[in-house]
């Protein structure tokens, strides 16, 4: 038995209550009679772009501003203002791209047949949409009156989401050729 299955219980009532309910849509899917590379490939290709192009600038655009206005002192430069902006754009669309892709991993699975919540990739996405929700919910209070602390939690917890991102591709690959 696999270090997962050591941690969990048997979530095999879950996974086929999941199924069930994503089955319908999966059929719509599955009546577009899409290329099975498609079908197998299409979520990490994807999650990809999404991950390495607009994670990596929400990611750097954010640091980058932090950065500034530590320098600056705590006060907001325009260039340490612009970078900032910039982040706070793009980062609820790059999570709402994350969110759909998980559905639409999920959606992959069930047309391929395979169950869901028996892998490691399953789990560290739903980590990572469970993170993204704590690190939206701490931007969106205002940092609970702009406290130095929540700021650094929400920028040390945006990088820990692009690592465990990385870590999740990892994990998709691997189970994008056991398939």
């Amino acid at each position: 038995m696999d270090l997962l299955g050591l941690l969990l219980p048997d979530l095999s009532g879950w996974s086929d209550g999941l199924t069930a309910a994503l089955q319908p849509v999966a059929q719509i899917f599955a009546g577009l009679h899409l290329p099975q590379p498609i079908v197998q490939w299409g979520h990490p290709l994807m999650m990809g772009i999404v991950v390495g192009v607009m994670g990596s600038f929400v990611g750097l655009t954010g640091w980058r501003g932090r950065a500034l206005r530590l320098a600056a002192e705590g006060s907001l430069t325009e260039s340490a203002q612009k970078h900032l902006l910039d982040h706070r754009k793009l980062a609820p669309w790059m999570a709402t791209f994350l969110a759909l892709g998980y559905t639409g991993g999920l959606l992959s699975l069930v047309m391929q047949g395979k169950p869901l919540l028996s892998s490691p990739h399953f789990w560290t996405g739903s980590l990572v949409l469970l993170l993204l929700g704590v690190n939206g919910a701490l931007s969106l209070t205002g940092f609970a009156g702009n406290r130095s602390a929540l700021r650094a939690t929400h920028a040390y917890v945006g990088s820990l989401i692009l690592c465990l991102l990385f870590a999740h591709a990892a994990l998709g690959i691997k189970l994008g050729l056991s398939l």
